[in-house]
């Protein structure tokens, strides 16, 4: 199953009626009237009102038949919806989106240079993911972190998939929520801009389908989540371990990312490390894994 397909406009509303709808009138600065209000958070014609524009100029942008608002427009919008940052650019994305040129497809092939960047760094976990989360190459410790996804053929081998679906993620990561809700809000971003592509339209499509909680969170449209300084595992073979996160988009591989965990030497968090190296090194012979 596949999620459905918007244009521009259609995503722009989607959106906005998102956020609008988590905007409360108090936390706007509006005192609500009597009665009993029947729609959660903003009013369109409130909003309307707190933005300056017209509630029918508003109405079609909600509705898909308005994509070309100003920056001045988007610039107030996002400040009567109290918009992160974050949430303040994917708007801005959304609203310039009619002008761009379809996003070519990425590459999946990982450059030699990388797959051996991936084994200078060891024992540091690393790894080379696509923009939907894929694990195009990785060190033994990037791959062995997350517990169980080697059971996996290595194509279907995903961090989202294996957050919704692999029955150990639950007990690997201690703060389960956090992560999940991050990672819909990557997929999120993504798909605003991006909603046609069809390497995002196949993931999302699949965890629709088979994850409740994905489907909640994705309703919610959010586009910002918890940024990690470190991640906390609870792994099977090292047991606890706490480890220093950092991501990073690669030149030259448009899309793609590569993610290294660390540890201070000397700590328990460090020789779990290493031991989580070693052990998987003897399970995986290849130093790195470029999937075809």
């Amino acid at each position: 199953m596949a999620p459905e397909q918007h244009g521009s406009g259609d995503e722009l509303g989607r959106f906005l009626r998102a956020r609008r709808i988590q905007t409360s009138p108090q936390s706007a600065g509006l005192t609500p009237g009597p009665g009993i209000r029947r729609t959660p958070g903003l009013r369109r014609e409130e909003l309307a009102t707190l933005a300056g524009v017209s509630i029918d100029y508003y109405t079609r942008m909600e509705r898909g038949k308005e994509t070309r608002p100003s920056p001045a427009v988007v610039d107030a919008l996002a400040r009567a919806l109290q918009l992160d940052d974050a949430e303040h650019q994917h708007l801005r994305d959304l609203a310039a989106r009619y002008a761009t040129q379809p996003a070519p497809v990425p590459s999946r092939t990982v450059r030699p240079q990388l797959k051996l960047l991936l084994e200078t760094v060891r024992p540091n976990p690393a790894y080379v993911v696509s923009r939907s989360m894929e694990i195009l190459a990785h060190n033994p410790g990037g791959l062995a972190l997350y517990a169980g996804i080697d059971e996996w053929p290595a194509r279907q081998r995903n961090l989202a998939r294996y957050l919704f679906l692999h029955p150990a993620a639950r007990e690997v990561f201690t703060d389960w929520d956090n992560q999940i809700r991050g990672c819909v809000a990557r997929l999120r971003a993504l798909a605003g801009t991006d909603p046609d592509a069809p390497d995002l339209a196949q993931l999302v499509g699949e965890l629709l389908l088979k994850s409740p909680a994905f489907a909640g969170l994705w309703e919610r449209y959010e586009v910002t989540g918890r940024k990690y300084a470190t991640k906390t595992f609870q792994h099977p073979q090292v047991g606890k371990i706490t480890l220093g996160f950092q991501g990073m988009e690669l030149e030259g591989t448009p899309g793609q990312r590569m993610g290294v965990y660390t540890a201070e030497p000397g700590t328990p968090d460090h020789d779990a490390m290493l031991l989580l190296d070693m052990t998987a090194s003897h399970n995986e012979p290849r130093p790195s894994e470029q999937r075809r």
